[in-house]
């Protein structure tokens, strides 16, 4: 198999009514255990907004051979099996080699947010960070000031911090706000 940069696990769990409580101790459990195998980059947690029941976990892996070491071993699959009779439609995965499906909802029925909030939320990290990646650069490399490989590193920098840092949290972070109509 080919090697990837970045891979992610998207896993969707839609809950029996009133397992919320029982489905967060056992996160508490499975996200250390996920986090010891190799290439394990991070993981991040969508909950439902109010009166939804549908759960995705995130999970980030180096490369595609680490985490099907994680998605086919025998450690996981116990764990899936404590939680499934919790779930109402048992554990879904996908995998994504792709970095930017930020906006993409897990799930045919999930609305996709309007376009002018994705547009908010994307100028809202990209353009703190085309001010200040630029400036700390500059001054780390004053010797290339001007030339195309600093635009280059400023452009690979920025890119880089709003892909793998900063739209995850923020995406996380207004999960709710994006969703609502």
């Amino acid at each position: 198999m080919a090697q990837n940069s970045h891979v992610t696990l998207v896993i969707t769990h839609t809950l029996l009514a009133g397992q919320a409580e029982r489905y967060e101790q056992w996160l508490g459990n499975i996200m250390p255990v996920a986090a010891d195998f190799p290439g394990h980059l991070g993981a991040s947690v969508i909950r439902p907004t109010e009166g939804q029941d549908l759960w995705t976990v995130i999970i980030r892996f180096d490369t595609l051979e680490h985490l099907y070491a994680w998605t086919q071993s025998d450690t996981r699959s116990v764990l899936v099996k404590e939680i499934e009779p919790l779930l109402a439609e048992g554990d879904k995965t996908e995998v994504r080699t792709e970095a930017a499906f930020w906006f993409t909802p897990p799930e045919m029925h999930v609305r996709k947010p309007k376009l002018w909030k994705q547009f908010l939320v994307t100028l809202m990290v990209i353009f703190p960070s085309t001010l200040v990646v630029p400036e700390l650069t500059g001054a780390l490399l004053p010797a290339l000031k001007g030339s195309l490989f600093l635009h280059l590193l400023n452009d690979a920098c920025v890119v880089a911090l709003v892909v793998w840092l900063w739209m995850p949290i923020v995406t996380r972070l207004f999960a709710g706000w994006l969703k609502k109509a």
